[in-house]
């Protein structure tokens, strides 16, 4: 599929399926545009367009790996495509480029969703819906330590206890992680900065779409907490709970996330 290069000099590459509205996807980190695999049912009725950011899946590695970095990739990108009246979904770290991007892109957004997000990784004084800053360290200190062995934990670690049998564990390995292609390993490490420092609270009020926040009601990446959070100060948001579900409820429970993404993309006319 395609490849689109940008002002920064990366390459990033892209899968577009259907036509009609464009759905512009926005993985979260260390994954790819393949995580979106079980919503191309959607390619009935709108045009998909499934981005691998920078480091990740098959676009290139580039210079930065900053929260400034990806979302001014994701600008670009939706300006070289020339994309108009579109939805932007963030999964995860995917959330917090998106609500970066928000202002450079608002005029070419006709809504969002934010699965599984936070404005802030780590908790402090007066947000407590974060891990501790010590954790998002350890994670890198494990990454250096045994890269492998730490992306397989973190991924079997996106799901909740008996969210799903056996059998639909291996087909998410199968259909996602190994039809991909890993992260860079400098990527994964660096952009684990976002996680530890950026906070984007203060520009929920300015975020002038309708936007509908999904989130796992047992998520263990990012507290549902962070969502209820954000739901009270965006202008205009819906927030769906999936019972029993953990960090990426698009992936264990397609059908059910499908139909509330539909349901609200219909509703934005």
């Amino acid at each position: 599929m395609p490849d689109v290069g940008i002002d920064s000099g990366v390459s990033l590459h892209y899968d577009e399926i259907g036509s009609g509205r464009p759905v512009v996807f926005v993985h979260g980190w260390a994954m790819s545009g393949r995580v979106w695999r079980f919503q191309h049912s959607l390619a009935q009725s709108f045009r998909l367009v499934l981005l691998d950011q920078r480091g990740h899946g098959h676009s290139s590695a580039g210079s930065g790996y900053g929260l400034a970095d990806f979302s001014g990739d994701l600008v670009s990108f939706v300006e070289q495509l020339d994309l108009r009246d579109v939805v932007l979904v963030g999964w995860s770290m995917g959330v917090q480029v998106a609500l970066e991007a928000f202002p450079k892109l608002r005029d070419r957004l006709a809504g969002v969703v934010l699965v599984g997000g936070t404005p802030r990784f780590t908790s402090c004084d007066g947000y407590p819906h974060g891990k501790p800053p010590v954790e998002v360290k350890g994670l890198g200190l494990r990454l250096r330590r045994d890269y492998q062995k730490t992306m397989g934990d973190f991924f079997r670690g996106m799901f909740a206890e008996a969210e799903m049998d056996a059998a639909q564990y291996q087909r998410i390995v199968h259909e996602i992680v190994m039809g991909g292609k890993s992260p860079d390993h400098e990527a994964a490490q660096l952009a684990l900065q976002i996680l530890s420092s950026a906070d984007l609270r203060e520009g929920l009020c300015g975020i002038d779409r309708p936007v509908l926040l999904v989130h796992g009601a047992e998520d263990g990446i990012c507290p549902v907490g962070a969502s209820q959070y954000m739901a009270e100060r965006l202008p205009q948001a819906e927030l769906k709970v999936m019972e029993g579900c953990g960090h990426a409820p698009f992936m264990t429970r397609p059908q059910e996330f499908n139909r509330v993404l539909q349901d609200f993309l219909a509703r934005l006319g």
